[in-house]
């Protein structure tokens, strides 16, 4: 799958593979370069990519959110409910019954 460039006009500023490096990116954007972050947030280009990559969740999340501390608090917010909702692959503990 194709990564998302973060542009600024013809120049590459930033690349994300997955959502933790997205997090990366959206919060190291928002100090060095908040408008080419907010140009991409307003015009869906980060939502369009988190549809291709298969992560409708987030994008449904960041559907309409323009300003890049609310892009980062929910994308926070969604790698936490993710995380969370992961249950650890245990192996059953139920002894077996001597006869």
């Amino acid at each position: 799958m194709e990564p998302f460039y973060f542009k600024s006009y013809d120049k590459v500023i930033g690349t994300a593979h997955n959502i933790k490096e997205l997090e990366s990116e959206v919060e190291r954007l928002s100090k060095e370069d908040p408008e080419a972050l907010q140009y991409h947030l307003k015009e869906g280009h980060i939502v369009s990519w988190l549809n291709y990559i298969g992560e409708r969740g987030l994008a449904e999340i960041l559907k309409g959110v323009t300003e890049p501390e609310e892009a980062i608090s929910r994308i926070k917010e969604y790698e936490l409910l993710k995380n969370s909702a992961k249950v650890p692959n245990k192996r059953s503990s139920k002894r077996r019954k001597r006869n």
